[in-house]
């Protein structure tokens, strides 16, 4: 199905109900020079409407996600905690948005396709901000665990759903790169996110710095200041990397390489105790690795599910599955372990080599599969399209990105 297609049935049930001729679709490809053209002029168009309301409302659900650990550090625990002097209370608040992020992201995401996108959307953005505001209002425990489940409710609405929403609209080619410009207002957010913070934590007010915080939505102190040039370097590798991985249209090799620039990063960390320089670039690969692989595997795993059945439950549960890491690491180590941080250090570097060695053996699977379905099936018409519907990524002339 062409994207014109796409736009013309996104939000109705054609998708699943009438069935594809593939022989017409088959004699369409490969395109013409003027059908390119059309096909880039169309993608621009996309890009104009889609990306920038995406990526600014991905940048403030970031910020209010995030900005707690900030207003931790302007005063929110003596006012709310009662000091919280074991800092198991504040572990609880960070975690509880997870419970709920995690439990409705499928049922939210199924949800989403029953209403047009400037729905869904809307009221998930007006959802999270109203209970993010409202954090500046509460004065006990339970007052910030109730806002913070109900900012998991809201945000299950929106993230888990843009990779599915993107899919509907832009190729396999295409999807890469822009998952990387939306998931890099991510690196955006913790870059100036500091910046707005430190003039908040010197604002002359009446009105507590972790309130204000809230309130203004922006997440404090000088030394975060040194945090904004490795997430635009993150940023940058994010974009640079996933553009590749869409042009070569292989994500693997691109995973395991920016896994292990992760890994490194904190290998150095650990190696490297007393020299400061080479710390502050060890923040450089581990920023840039780590925001990287998160955009490569959204755009790698969402096409690779096949069917749009497939990806309203699957994309969810893998960015679940993924977000469990939070839940754990708060509970599994609640005693600080500072300054060095050795433990979490040498398990966030095992995991990224053990995450390059798996993108390496899943890269080499999906290619040993495109191999046998073409043994047996043939090989397929480039960018043609296949009907998922019935059979999703198991389809007879489905190819999976390697």
């Amino acid at each position: 199905m062409t994207k014109d297609a796409e736009l013309t049935n996104y939000g109705s049930e054609k998708l699943d109900s009438e069935p594809v001729d593939e022989s017409d679709d088959q004699q369409k490809f490969p395109l013409t020079e003027e059908e390119l053209e059309e096909e880039r002029k169309l993608v621009r168009k996309l890009d104009l409407r889609i990306l920038p309301i995406a990526c600014l409302l991905y940048l403030f659900a970031y910020l209010d996600r995030s900005n707690l650990g900030n207003a931790r550090l302007q005063g929110l625990p003596e006012d709310v905690l009662g000091g919280d002097p074991t800092g198991r209370l504040f572990d609880w608040v960070v975690s509880v948005f997870y419970f709920s992020y995690i439990t409705c992201q499928i049922p939210a995401t199924i949800t989403s396709k029953l209403f047009q996108p400037r729905i869904w959307m809307a009221c998930a953005a007006i959802g999270w901000g109203v209970t993010s505001t409202l954090m500046s209002t509460t004065f006990n425990f339970e007052g910030l665990v109730v806002c913070r489940l109900l900012i998991g409710v809201f945000e299950a609405g929106f993230g888990p759903a843009i990779p599915l929403y993107f899919s509907l609209f832009y190729t396999k080619a295409e999807m890469g790169l822009r998952m990387a410009y939306w998931f890099g207002f991510a690196a955006v957010a913790g870059a100036f996110g500091g910046l707005i913070a430190f003039g908040i934590q010197h604002a002359e007010t009446s009105l507590r710095h972790w309130k204000l915080l809230f309130i203004v939505e922006v997440a404090n102190a000088a030394a975060q200041l040194l945090t904004v040039p490795p997430y635009a370097v993150a940023a940058i590798v994010l974009i640079s990397f996933s553009k590749a991985s869409d042009a070569r249209q292989s994500r693997g090799i691109f995973m395991a390489t920016a896994c292990s620039i992760s890994g490194i990063g904190y290998l150095i960390l650990l190696l490297a105790k007393h020299n400061t320089h080479v710390r502050y670039f060890a923040t450089f690969c581990i920023t840039s690795g780590t925001y990287t692989t998160i955009g490569i595997t959204i755009a790698w795993f969402t096409h690779n599910l096949g069917s749009e059945t497939k990806k309203a439950t699957g994309i969810p549960t893998f960015m679940a599955i993924g977000q469990c890491g939070s839940i754990l690491g708060s509970h599994i180590f609640p005693k600080p372990e500072g300054p060095e941080y050795r433990r979490g250090f040498a398990i966030c570097c095992s995991l990224a080599f053990l995450a390059a060695l798996c993108s390496i053996i899943l890269s080499i699977s999906y290619r040993m599969e495109n191999a046998r379905r073409d043994k047996l099936y043939g090989k397929v018409v480039p960018n043609a399209p296949v009907d998922t519907r019935e059979l999703a990524d198991k389809a007879p002339n489905f190819r999976y990105v390697p």
